[in-house]
């Protein structure tokens, strides 16, 4: 059976949740360099062994990564591009629930430290990794589906619409909204340069971040909003990034891919 995926990739935010199973289904598809960039490194590394010993030939480089630090986001790119020559996929995915709490009682600093997070620093990661992709040449394939690299930006379906009164998370939805800008300004801007570009977006995921919040009452009145009636799991996002990232979208740019069980549809 032919490989979804070839080459490297770079995945922030990898040693939980929708990271790590972004990371295991790209590894179940193809990849054989993988580098595991996220803040917290002991759970990276953790991350790393466990990936290693379920997939003998994957070459996994657990990295720290602060994605609201220029610096630390040009020390990851520079190890990762020193250890496998080459990034072909780039997913950014790190990112914060941020306070779930409405414009008029928003305190400044949270704000800034969801935003730092969540939308500058997708856009840092990507320029960062734009810079990279543009220094190498397409993958050795005749065929033009094949790119000089992919990212794949982690929206949310609060980037398409607002979050609801039981749920104000105003900060987090201006930040995912901002990625989904970010996503298509930069997807017209580098198409021509054989970098694609592309936004998933997440409905609610059973990530223990959410699950911590289920004894509130306020998860469950959203799940019972689902057409589908459940969350999705890590796995199911990181099987649709790997779709998104592949060949098998090649026509794809500055999409925002929803998969939210029906949620913005009703």
């Amino acid at each position: 059976m032919t490989s979804l995926l070839r080459g490297s990739a770079f995945i922030t935010g990898a040693a939980s949740g929708i990271g790590k199973a972004t990371a295991t289904s790209f590894a179940t598809h193809g990849i054989h360099q993988l580098a595991i960039a996220d803040i917290n490194l002991p759970l990276a590394q953790e991350a790393a062994r466990s990936l290693e010993s379920r997939f003998p030939n994957l070459q996994v480089l657990p990295i720290h990564l602060d994605v609201s630090s220029e610096e630390s986001i040009a020390a990851a790119i520079a190890q990762t591009k020193a250890a496998f020559t080459r990034i072909d996929y780039a997913i950014n995915n790190a990112g914060i629930s941020g306070s779930p709490t409405l414009s008029a009682e928003h305190d400044a600093s949270e704000w800034r430290k969801t935003l730092d997070v969540n939308l500058t620093g997708v856009w840092m990661c990507s320029r960062a990794q734009i810079g990279a992709m543009l220094s190498q040449e397409k993958r050795p394939d005749d065929s033009e589906r094949h790119n000089r690299g992919v990212i794949v930006n982690v929206a949310s379906m609060y980037g398409l619409l607002a979050t609801s009164l039981n749920t104000p998370a105003v900060a987090y939805t201006a930040s995912k909204h901002g990625v989904v800008g970010l996503t298509r300004a930069d997807a017209i801007a580098y198409a021509e340069k054989g970098i694609r570009i592309n936004a998933v977006c997440p409905g609610y995921v059973a990530t223990p971040l959410l699950e911590g919040r289920m004894e509130s009452g306020v998860v469950q009145r959203e799940i019972a909003k689902i057409p589908v009636g459940r969350m999705a799991s890590p796995e199911e996002i990181g099987d649709q990034i790997v779709v998104l990232a592949s060949t098998l979208c090649s026509y794809v740019y500055g999409a925002a891919v929803v998969a939210d069980g029906g949620f913005t549809i009703q």
